[in-house]
C-alpha cells in the first residue's frame, strides 16, 4: 500500500456496500466474517474485515455491537484523474444509483470536467478530470 486506506465501520451493511463498490470500480473483495476471526460481538455472518484492492482500494468491517458506524461531513472521496475521462463517467453514474447527484459530472468554467456524487451508503465522492 503506498498510503493512507479509508476503513469504514458499517451499520451492517458491509457486505453490500463493498460488494457495491466492487461493482463501481472492479477490483478483487475479500470479506472475513465474525465467525471466522473467532468473534463473537456481533452475528457470525458480519463481515469483520473486508478489503476491496485494485485501481480504487477501501476496506471496512461491520461496526460491533459497542462501536458506531461512519459518518463523514465536510469531506469527499476525490478520484481527479485517476482514470480515463469514460471510465470516471462511469462510476459516476454507477455511483450515484441509489445516492445523490450533488453537482452533474461535466464541464466547469475553469476548464476541467468534474461532479459530485453522494452514494447509497452516504459517501460523498468528487470525481473529475482535464482534457
Amino acid at each position: 500500500m503506498s498510503g493512507p486506506l479509508l476503513y469504514l465501520s458499517f451499520p451492517g451493511t458491509a457486505r453490500e456496500a463493498l460488494g457495491f463498490y466492487a461493482d463501481v470500480f472492479g477490483g478483487e473483495l475479500t470479506l472475513h466474517t465474525y465467525q471466522d476471526f473467532g468473534r463473537s460481538d456481533g452475528p457470525e455472518d458480519a463481515i469483520a474485515h473486508g478489503v476491496l484492492s485494485g485501481r480504487v482500494a477501501l476496506a471496512g468491517s461491520d461496526a460491533a455491537e459497542s462501536e458506531k458506524s461512519f459518518r463523514i461531513e465536510g469531506a469527499s472521496l476525490a478520484l481527479l484523474g485517476t482514470a480515463e475521462p469514460a471510465v470516471l463517467h462511469d462510476w459516476f453514474d454507477k455511483l450515484s444509483v441509489g445516492g445523490r447527484i450533488v453537482d452533474p459530472l461535466a464541464p466547469k468554467p475553469w476548464g476541467a470536467s468534474d461532479g459530485q456524487v453522494i452514494d447509497r451508503h452516504g459517501l460523498h465522492w468528487l470525481i473529475g478530470y482535464e482534457l
